[in-house]
């Protein structure tokens, strides 16, 4: 975790989901591990704790694995000289619970009799306790404590001959969501859950083929993006070329629509869409929904920002910057004492008193999670002289936890988990408070002038509609009831 933290374990100022992973992998390309570590850069936001790279020369793979974000670690070109060959991917990890430490970051790699085999992970596998305790029964040693491990171990005791075999067979035990990407010696191999409820694109830069969670990680490195991979598609690039095997029974897709609210960064495509207009669509969704007298709209930076754009113009109420963000505290920022704790949020924001003194004030979020933060932002506001603070937030009332491979509290910490927009209005502050609702988020983000047709994505976040049996979590193992990090 960032060594500014709060009492509760979480970087000051920061009371937002966070999306456990980002994957990169590339096949064909003299420079595999620089650009992977270029594509990494692009997905940073996906995961601050950990980085990973393993490439592949032709005989031997070589892996540089450290904490902390990727430019302190892959920077420098002595670094990148260890990490010879055509063939690499990567991995950025955010850590749910739990101590992070070397061992839990990823790619995982493992020797079989095939040859070896590492795997870069994103998602969450929601029978994995339940998998690992039927495979160390039968002998199997864990060397950490991620769910992507039990892939691993699935594929040394199939006993199918090639490696995508082994994968499917070991896919076809577990449940929950993933978007994988792996190399062995002569493939590079990308897996999206028949759901597809994280996001996997495929790309090409020259003859080389890339598949990674964004296209900004295409962007970055000049790749031209080809498509999105398929719920349920595996993608195998070889020196015979590319071929797509959809080995899984069909099921209704249901993407994670948070990816559009919060999640992706706003310069991507995903499934077709544009993720700053869609999220510019949301705030003018939130705007003809929870209308109000107001003289000035001012986003929470920066992921309120296009939602805040899309409210102003919109309700045609002007626009204006009025918190600005710090950009960096980050990682390196001194220890929290306790008079650093009590600043709070300010380490991260602060009022822009002359555009806000004696206004009106709409504040535009993406989500309230706890509210911790939102608390200490309307009262910053408040002090620069607001007349009034109104609160939009831009997605739905967060009353669920996720178990598909975003970091959220337990229910019981969801402020609207617990209370109505009363009490959750008095709770932060303002004057008032008024949420999309789960239909205008649908009308936003679908086809334009067509009504969408629910659940045609996952929100479990928002309605406890969860598409996949969440086993570990219903009939947890008496001695592990935490997740697979918890240290």
């Amino acid at each position: 975790m960032d060594s500014a933290e709060a009492d509760d374990g979480r970087a000051i100022g920061d009371d937002h989901f966070h999306d456990e992973c980002g994957v990169f992998g590339i096949y064909g390309h003299d420079d595999a591990a620089a650009t992977t570590a270029l594509g990494l850069h692009a997905l940073q936001h996906r995961g601050q704790e950990a980085a990973g790279i393993v490439s592949y020369d032709g005989e031997h793979f070589h892996a540089h694995k450290a904490l902390g974000l990727v430019g302190d670690n892959f920077s420098t070109s002595e670094i990148i000289k260890r990490l010879p060959g055509s063939t690499a991917v990567g991995h950025v990890r955010y850590a749910t619970t739990g101590e992070t430490v070397l061992r839990n970051v990823q790619p995982l790699f493992a020797d079989f009799e095939f040859g070896g085999l590492t795997i870069a992970h994103n998602g969450n596998l929601t029978n994995a306790l339940a998998v690992r305790r039927a495979l160390v029964k039968t002998g199997s040693i864990f060397h950490s404590t991620t769910d992507t491990e039990t892939i691993i171990h699935l594929v040394a005791t199939s006993h199918y001959s090639t490696v995508v075999d082994r994968l499917i067979d070991a896919m076809r035990q577990l449940e929950g969501t993933y978007s994988l990407v792996a190399i062995t010696r002569r493939k590079l191999i990308g897996m999206r859950d028949p759901y597809g409820i994280r996001p996997l694109v495929l790309g090409r830069l020259g003859g080389a083929a890339i598949l990674c969670s964004e296209t900004c990680a295409l962007d970055i490195i000049g790749a031209e993006f080809v498509r999105d991979v398929e719920p349920g598609e595996i993608i195998v690039v070889d020196d015979q070329g590319l071929r797509s095997i959809k080995p899984f029974a069909k099921v209704a897709r249901r993407f994670c629509i948070f990816e559009y609210i919060y999640f992706a960064r706003p310069d991507s495509t995903i499934e077709g869409r544009n993720v700053y207009a869609v999220r510019k669509r949301i705030g003018a969704e939130l705007a003809r929904e929870t209308p109000v007298d107001a003289d000035v709209v001012v986003p929470v930076p920066d992921s309120g920002v296009p939602a805040a754009i899309g409210y102003a113009e919109e309700a045609r109420i002007p626009f204006e910057l009025g918190i600005i963000r710090n950009h960096y505290i980050g990682r390196t920022f001194i220890e929290p004492t306790q008079q650093i704790r009590l600043l709070g949020v300010r380490l991260k924001h602060n009022a822009n008193t002359a555009l806000l003194q004696g206004k009106r004030v709409i504040l535009v979020d993406d989500s309230i999670v706890r509210g911790t933060t939102s608390v200490k932002i309307v009262q910053m506001v408040r002090n620069a002289g607001a007349r009034e603070v109104h609160l939009r937030i831009s997605s739905p009332p967060t009353t669920h936890s996720c178990f598909y491979g975003i970091d959220t509290p337990e229910r019981a910490e969801l402020l609207a988990a617990s209370r109505n927009l009363a009490e959750m209005a008095r709770y932060i502050g303002v004057d008032s408070l008024a949420y999309i609702s789960i239909d205008g988020l649908y009308r936003a983000v679908g086809e334009p002038g067509r009504e969408p047709q629910r659940p045609q994505y996952c929100d479990a976040c928002f309605t406890g509609d969860y598409p996949i049996r969440l086993t570990d979590y219903l009939d947890p193992p008496a001695e592990k009831q935490l997740s697979l990090l918890e240290e």
